[in-house]
């Protein structure tokens, strides 16, 4: 009896909790991967859409092998614009601890991510294109021209006045042609100088609208550019788009006649959204946040997938 009223007089023991993670760790890992996320830029992988144009111009959509092979050369460049990304945002990480918004918007530059993590990173990508050199060498030889583009855009390019700009659009006619490439089918001249001259004018735009917005300190270059000049650049852009593009229609493509005043509407209302709206410093979100500049975009797309559908005889 007496071990028995000693058991029951026993006290318990404090149990002691402990947590399951630590929250703020935890808070940081989350915040680590989504900076990882938004230094992949996915936004901008909307600039890829280029790839697909030979698709749609040669009016293979339908054709499953060729929609295939036009999807991966679109992801293999994906995966090449974020490496490039990437590679810029590590040379400019000081720049852009410097800059009101892109030192907190920028994931290096608020040091949300490490730049070890980024090299990881950049390195798993471009181990991604080495296995897409089995499945698409000529495509991924295009990428190897884009990103050495790319990489003397980042640490030489971008400070050469005129050069910038072209450099800028010669990525966009490299898009076209890894598109063309991963279908073995010819592309027009009309359709690269197009491509070129519409690039070549969003990336006037852009460099005016730095201008105007945050004044020549905020990239070394503009100190070398005037308003007035990349204003001139921009019209003249503009205008061997519209011309190129409909000498394209009238030289090889009658059916998308129709699609020429959508063209037209299309550049009237991305000046609007740059002129009075303040757009255009970034084409993308330009074009996400208008939507009629969308909604002619969609238009222009289906219009040009309507004349040119295939028909079996």
């Amino acid at each position: 009896m007496a071990g028995i009223k000693s058991f029951l007089h026993l006290k318990p023991l404090p149990l002691k909790i402990r947590p399951m993670h630590n929250t703020a760790d935890h808070q940081n890992l989350q915040r680590s991967s989504a900076g990882l996320v938004r230094l992949l830029r996915p936004k901008q992988w909307v600039k890829n859409g280029f790839v697909l144009a030979p698709l749609l111009f040669t009016g293979l959509f339908l054709d499953v092998a060729a929609l295939k092979q036009a999807l991966i050369a679109a992801l293999l460049f994906c995966i090449a614009s974020s490496a490039s990304y990437i590679v810029n945002d590590i040379q400019d990480i000081e720049r852009d601890r410097l800059h009101p918004e892109k030192s907190k918007s920028r994931p290096l530059a608020s040091g949300v991510v490490t730049v070890p993590r980024a090299v990881a990173l950049l390195c798993a990508l471009y181990g991604v294109l080495i296995v897409g050199w089995w499945f698409e060498p000529k495509v991924v030889l295009v990428i190897v021209g884009y990103l050495a583009l790319n990489i003397a855009y980042s640490f030489v390019l971008k400070h050469q006045p005129v050069i910038d700009i072209f450099s800028i659009a010669i990525g966009f006619v490299l898009r076209v042609l890894a598109g063309a490439v991963a279908l073995d089918v010819p592309v027009s001249g009309w359709m690269f100088t197009t491509t070129l001259s519409l690039a070549l004018y969003l990336a006037a735009v852009k460099r005016g609208q730095e201008l105007s917005q945050r004044g020549s300190d905020s990239r070394q270059v503009l100190k070398k550019y005037s308003k007035a000049l990349v204003d001139r650049y921009a019209e003249m852009s503009a205008t061997c788009a519209v011309v190129f593009y409909s000498m394209f229609v009238m030289a090889s493509k009658h059916e998308l006649v129709a699609t020429v005043p959508l063209v037209l509407f299309g550049l009237y209302r991305y000046w609007y959204v740059v002129d009075v709206l303040e757009g255009g410093e970034s084409p993308t979100d330009a074009l996400l946040s208008d939507w009629p500049l969308l909604i002619t975009v969609l238009l222009w797309i289906g219009t040009c997938a309507w004349a040119l559908w295939p028909h079996l005889d």
